[in-house]
């Protein structure tokens, strides 16, 4: 598969932007996700959190998930390319403001995003600003598919830092710089807190509420929204999340990005297994 894969990267790459990061999306969506599995996945998911949606919807999301997650996949393989078109995006939202004030202060500036549109637009976009961004990244478990996804990443912008000792002490040394950290944490986290997400129980990393709280850096949740055009951007930074505890923090991220992914469905990646945590079994109080 992951040669397969490389293969058609290869070629897409050979097309003009314009057409290669379509053509990728229509793969993913009626190639690729039929033979993983992703509609069953999506619908499972939506099952679970949204099961007042029409069939005619459920149907659209099993296609235009896909398709956005292969657009995802092919821009983040255009390396400079689409740095260079993600750099024209616009940039709104009440956290600009904040993180703008930051970094004429050289305070240090976590922001956290999601598998939501392309993650790394956001990064390419902050970049062209003339922001010191660095992104923690986890390594594929494939290693043949995580050396050239590494290379293809890295090509967008640097720093990256890996996730592991060597990866975090760099990490730290970006923060305490006064640079801007990306992470993503709507994954499932084994060890993560029991936060919720579209009102069910999802295992949330606390990470950047904790490096926020421990190097006095602003928190501000940041997602890239794909316009209807399919290849542009808007960069939106929310609110920055107050400083108060690790839970209460990372609950508010995960409310910010339910608001978002509810008004734009489609963009968030539901072919994750994002909800694992089992409801706690109710405690038997036995009388005599």
């Amino acid at each position: 598969m992951d040669r397969a894969l490389r293969l058609f990267i290869n070629t897409a790459l050979m097309l003009p932007y314009r057409w290669r990061v379509p053509l990728m999306g229509k793969f993913a969506a009626y190639v690729v996700a039929p033979l993983a599995g992703y509609p069953a996945r999506i619908r499972a998911n939506l099952a679970k959190v949204r099961p007042d949606l029409p069939e005619s919807e459920i149907r659209r999301l099993c296609r235009a998930v896909p398709d956005n997650v292969g657009r995802t996949l092919i821009e983040i393989y255009s390396g400079a390319e689409f740095a260079a078109h993600a750099r024209r995006s616009v940039i709104s939202g009440p956290g600009l403001a904040a993180l703008e004030a930051a970094r004429e202060a050289g305070r240090p500036v976590v922001l956290v995003t999601g598998h939501f549109g392309n993650y790394d637009a956001a990064r390419a976009a902050l970049i062209g600003q003339g922001h010191n961004m660095g992104a923690l990244y986890r390594a594929m478990a494939n290693p043949y598919f995580n050396e050239h996804y590494v290379r293809a990443i890295t090509a967008i912008g640097q720093p990256m830092f890996e996730q592991g000792k060597r990866g975090m002490i760099e990490m730290v040394r970006h923060l305490k710089s006064g640079g801007v950290l990306g992470i993503l944490t709507d994954l499932h986290a084994p060890g993560g807190a029991r936060t919720t997400f579209f009102g069910e129980v999802a295992k949330t990393s606390t990470v950047t509420a904790d490096l926020a709280l421990k190097f006095d850096a602003l928190l501000i949740p940041v997602y890239a929204v794909r316009q209807p055009s399919g290849l542009d951007f808007e960069i939106i930074l929310q609110e920055p999340v107050p400083a108060t505890d690790p839970e209460t923090m990372t609950q508010a991220v995960n409310d910010g990005l339910e608001n978002l992914v509810r008004a734009h469905m489609e963009q968030w990646f539901w072919i994750h297994r994002r909800w694992k945590t089992k409801a706690r079994p109710k405690k038997i109080t036995q009388t005599d």
